[in-house]
């Protein structure tokens, strides 16, 4: 059941969250609070960074970037305002041209979402869980598990696909019939696991 997830053998775990001090970090430029460069690489020997994306994209390249991989329904605006506003070098500039366009209805920045879609494509993240959910479960033995911590709506639902196309194939079944997400006593004292969704399967 949901509860021994873990057990069997050569079980994996794979968890998709990104540090808090990472994001945290202004010189990384990663957060829309702290100010910083417009940098998101994980790996800084890369030559590719956020700033690229945000200054030399076309504006409908970067427009279709902030709706596929942020899902920002507002994308064309902000791409627009985007372009306008070149050359924007730093972290907070960007989300103060994201903030006029859409603004703040609510607790979340408005810009949360395109600065999202610009770290995923700056480290290229869903080519990597791509990657993970199709030669994971492979090297699997019989038995064995492999389980999934997801912190974005657009990660689980590959993970779901994934495990289902698995399931249908007849190599694996699902474990977690439903999604498994933190309890609410969780969430009081870690506010970042409220976003958290876990997934199983066992290799047949």
């Amino acid at each position: 059941g949901e509860q021994a997830v873990f057990a069997g053998p050569a079980s994996v775990l794979a968890d998709l969250g990104v540090s808090r001090y990472q994001l945290a970090s202004r010189e990384r430029g990663f957060s829309l609070m702290e100010d910083g460069p417009l940098d998101m690489r994980m790996d800084r020997t890369q030559e590719l960074t956020a700033a690229d994306l945000v200054n030399e994209l076309s504006e409908k390249a970067l427009a279709d970037l902030i709706y596929q991989l942020g899902e920002e329904r507002r994308s064309r605006r902000i791409s627009r305002a985007i372009v306008r506003a070149r050359p924007i070098l730093t972290t907070v500039r960007l989300a103060q041209v994201v903030e006029s366009v859409v603004p703040r209805t609510g607790r979340i920045h408005p810009a949360t979402q395109t600065f999202m879609a610009l770290r995923l494509k700056v480290n290229e993240e869903f080519d990597e869980l791509d990657q993970l959910l199709r030669l994971a479960p492979e090297r699997l033995k019989s038995g064995g598990r492999l389980v999934v911590l997801t912190f974005m709506s657009s990660e689980d639902r590959k993970v779901k696909q994934a495990f289902q196309a698995l399931a249908r194939g007849g190599q694996a079944r699902v474990l977690t019939k439903h999604v498994v997400k933190p309890a609410q006593a969780e969430v009081l004292v870690n506010a970042a696991s409220r976003s958290a969704k876990l997934r199983a399967l066992e290799r047949i």
